[in-house]
């Protein structure tokens, strides 16, 4: 099986509300670390309401799964003594990588109600309150943030982000490959040499993926929707068209110089071991 001695990997988890759905989790985490990803990471929810379920799934990861593992901060809803406390809980746990973003707010809340209004500012505090200690990954765009003015906005944005302190960036997934080549080409062209981690979303499930890729801002082309529609409720189609659609993308993105690849797991092995296998 393929390891990443080949091909440098890392792996997203978001944190459950269940049990059952925690063991699951961790029994994917356990199949998965057998890959020799470089880290996991672990979402946070909007406004910060998975905070207690992302630290306890970070430290088991980290701790109990042996695998380095980053949590996910945002700040659009804590106030700095927050951050700082997380930041505290999570360097004496050891933990070493962090993935600072804005965070989505809350539904209903019109407005940020942390102190910190942008991911370039969390950064910065960041940077202020631990020094050097963490590895920070930042999020790009390709296809622009949702609610970016424009493409050249966003670009400015995420140039920014990078300059405050940045180590690394992972990107919102896509499903076209030229889109990433050309965000990467344009942020070298402004001089920024960051690496950029393209992140990879296996196709599992159509409705849910349409549904969630329209919220997010990530096209999916018109010939892999068609061709995915007609599949209907065939689940064995779907992953297996997927599964070919996007491996044949992960290998063009390595062979045009992405650095590694972060998978979306949605909590499940499977799909990016397929991937992986192909590869």
């Amino acid at each position: 099986m393929t390891t990443n001695k080949d091909i440098p990997v890392s792996f997203e988890f978001f944190p459950t509300k269940t049990e059952a759905g925690h063991e699951k989790l961790i029994a994917a985490a356990h199949v998965l670390a057998e890959q020799q990803p470089e880290f996991f990471s672990v979402t946070y929810g909007a406004g910060g309401s998975t905070r207690d379920r992302t630290i306890n799934t970070v430290l088991q990861l980290d701790q109990q799964v042996k695998i380095p593992t980053a949590p996910h901060l945002s700040c659009v809803g804590d106030s700095n003594e927050d951050l700082r406390q997380l930041l505290n809980e999570y360097r004496e746990a050891g933990i070493r990588r962090i993935v600072a973003l804005r965070g989505d707010l809350p539904s209903g809340m019109g407005r940020a109600s942390g102190e910190l209004r942008y991911a370039n500012e969390l950064v910065e505090f960041i940077r202020a309150e631990t020094g050097d200690h963490f590895i920070i990954e930042v999020a790009a765009y390709p296809e622009a943030h949702p609610q970016a003015r424009n493409f050249e906005a966003d670009l400015e944005n995420f140039i920014r982000k990078v300059q405050s302190g940045a180590d690394s960036a992972i990107t919102q997934y896509f499903f076209n490959a030229d889109c990433y080549f050309h965000f990467v080409d344009r942020v070298r062209k402004a001089g920024v040499e960051t690496p950029i981690v393209p992140g990879i979303m296996p196709i599992t499930n159509y409705t849910s993926l349409s549904r969630f890729s329209d919220a997010c801002g990530a096209e999916i082309p018109r010939w892999i929707r068609k061709q995915l529609e007609s599949y209907g409720d065939d689940t064995a189609s779907i992953s297996a068209f997927g599964t070919e659609v996007i491996s044949r993308m992960c290998e063009r993105l390595l062979a045009g110089g992405a650095p590694s690849l972060h998978f979306y797991t949605l909590n499940q092995a499977q799909p990016s071991l397929a991937i992986l296998r192909n590869l």
